[in-house]
């Protein structure tokens, strides 16, 4: 049974220049009155949808949902070759978030997030903690390079035939760079090249989350989105997403006063728990909920920790 909110549209939408040549695309929805709200869609790369509208009350938030640099409807997108990404970073990001929140006429906002959205709302809310309301999260990641190495190499013990065809598909072995090597053949310049590497990194994803029962989520995006999705994944993840390593629950502090609530599966494969429970015990004003059963995507069990959590919200201070 979906117990989200009915399906609404946005009142106002618009492309934001950013500088650098991007125009990131954002749209409003819900009460112009109600609590200022901010999605952070997830991938990297994934772009925001329809769907995520639909956890917030739309009488009591103002929702703004955009798309990160390169992605969704934003320009360039990452689907071109020829679209450049070293002006796609974190910190570029978190950038882009404050110009959203100025253009907007936000003065503070509510982050909600899960996966990679869950790392860019954590790194804006500790650059930016005066700006930030409260936190909901679902299936927390801080993309440590611990984090990363668990998704494309540790979790290979569960699915070893998989993993030996995503290795196959870097041309590496067991023990080398295998992010890397993928961030490299998608920026091959022969398309073949490209488009075989993103195939095999999707098909990679979708063996990871095999178990939930959701189908090809990766694999089965339109060519376009996909391919977006896998060269900023690869772009972000080489790297670290340009964070030390444990930045992010290591500054936790800086969260203090903003309270949070995490939601995370407990068998979610591609991004253990431990993460989620390291950000909690080092942030005092977070609660943890963990959902038996689910994994990365949850369950409905999920959604009614994350409807719950924003209806608190929604008529908090």
């Amino acid at each position: 049974m979906d117990e989200r909110y009915p399906p609404i549209e946005p009142y106002d939408q618009g492309m934001l220049d950013v500088g650098d040549g991007n125009q990131v695309y954002w749209e409003v929805c819900g009460n112009p009155a109600g609590r200022p709200a901010l999605v952070v869609h997830g991938g990297p790369g994934s772009g925001c949808g329809p769907w995520a509208r639909r956890y917030f009350d739309p009488a009591r938030y103002r929702v703004v949902l955009f798309d990160q640099r390169n992605c969704g409807r934003s320009t360039p997108h990452a689907a071109d070759p020829a679209t450049d990404l070293r002006h796609n970073t974190t910190a570029h990001l978190v950038a882009d978030m404050e110009r959203l929140r100025e253009h907007v006429g936000v003065d503070r906002w509510l982050l909600y997030g899960g996966s990679w959205g869950s790392t860019l709302l954590l790194a804006y809310a500790q650059q930016h903690p005066q700006r930030v309301s409260a936190i909901v999260i679902g299936a927390v990641t801080t993309t440590r390079r611990s984090e990363v190495d668990w998704l494309y190499r540790g979790v290979g013990r569960y699915f070893p035939r998989e993993w030996e065809r995503f290795l196959a598909g870097g041309g590496v072995g067991p023990d080398d760079d295998v992010v890397g090597a993928y961030a490299r053949l998608v920026e091959d310049p022969d398309p073949a090249v490209r488009e075989r590497a993103v195939r095999d990194w999707c098909a990679w994803e979708d063996a990871v989350v095999s178990a939930e029962g959701v189908g090809n989520p990766y694999g089965d995006r339109p060519s376009a989105e996909r391919t977006a999705m896998v060269r900023i994944c690869a772009h972000y993840f080489s790297q670290g997403a340009w964070l030390a390593e444990g930045e992010l629950i290591r500054r936790a502090d800086r969260l203090a006063g903003i309270p949070g609530v995490l939601i995370h599966g407990r068998v979610d494969l591609g991004s253990p728990l431990t993460t989620a429970w390291e950000l909690h015990r080092a942030w005092p004003d977070s609660r943890l909920h963990v959902v038996e059963g689910a994994g990365h995507f949850g369950t409905v069990q999920t959604r009614r920790h994350l409807l719950a959590a924003l209806d608190d919200f929604a008529v908090a201070d």
